[in-house]
């Protein structure tokens, strides 16, 4: 079920730097949520499981049920939204996924993706938006006029842009080799960095007439806010409302600023 992937030597510098001691593993079977009987089939691979658990007053009544196994204290890998790759820190050491759906993408991408998840699993970071919005997201899906798929999706995005806001001052510092973080060290992170930026300008199309198609229903506003906040993490100027997630304000406030910019911009989109 899980191979152990060999990293090229300038992901193995990301690992060196950001998460030392890493697993990243290649899985046999594509998932969004692990099942718990082959997630088991890491125990040789890792020292030990801390699986995650939150309160119950914060997930909503009629949340979806993947947010109900993550909350509930069951060792759950992955969860919508996540893409090719996942990473965890339930175990010791953390461990990333890569997904038999990027069989056929580029090496650069995948490459970039798994530098991404090293990145972000030794940021500090909670694992889910819901480890962000904590109580907050209970009450956030309360008062806005979104499905419950809609407003995960929305708060997964919004978080996404969070993540980004800490992230991608590493991903610009690969174009110099990222030697501000390890003096001495030469690994050439440059393709990594080109990554980076490639994913980044092939959003840019997609990003114009994003609010024009939300307001002829073509795209709903949970999926448009998917796009906008990848630009986010990318360096990417975002469209009009999302600007206000790209700011040194919301990375200071976090998920207070989220909760607000949220209620406020569905309210403004309602009335107008």
């Amino acid at each position: 079920m899980f191979d152990r992937r060999e990293l090229s030597g300038p992901l193995a510098a990301v690992r060196d730097r950001h998460a030392p001691v890493a697993l990243v593993l290649d899985v046999a079977g594509d998932f969004e949520i692990l099942p718990p009987e082959l997630a088991e089939n890491l125990g040789p691979m890792v020292d030990r499981f801390d699986p995650l658990s939150y309160p119950d007053e914060w997930v909503p009544r009629d949340a979806p049920e993947q947010l109900y196994r993550l909350a509930g204290g069951e060792f759950t890998i992955g969860m919508p939204g996540e893409g090719g790759v996942a990473w965890t820190r339930q175990t010791d050491p953390p461990t990333v996924f890569v997904k038999p759906r990027l069989e056929g993408s580029p090496d650069a991408f995948v490459s970039f993706l798994i530098g991404e998840a090293l990145v972000e699993a030794g940021t500090g970071l909670p694992e889910h938006f819901l480890g962000f919005f904590e109580s907050r997201y209970a009450a956030l899906a309360g008062s806005v006029p979104l499905s419950p798929a809609d407003t995960y999706q929305l708060a997964n995005a919004v978080y996404d842009a969070y993540v980004g806001l800490h992230t991608r001052e590493t991903f610009e510092g690969w174009e110099s080799n990222g030697d501000d973080e390890t003096p001495g060290d030469s690994t050439d992170l440059t393709p990594l960095y080109e990554a980076w930026v490639d994913a980044g300008e092939r959003l840019e199309p997609r990003l114009s007439g994003l609010m024009g198609e939300v307001a002829t229903g073509e795209t709903s506003f949970a999926a448009a806010a998917e796009l906008a906040c990848s630009a986010v993490k990318h360096g990417v100027d975002p469209p009009t409302p999302f600007g206000a997630l790209d700011t040194a304000a919301y990375r200071h406030h976090g998920a207070d600023y989220a909760v607000e910019w949220i209620e406020r911009t569905l309210a403004e989109l309602e009335d107008g």
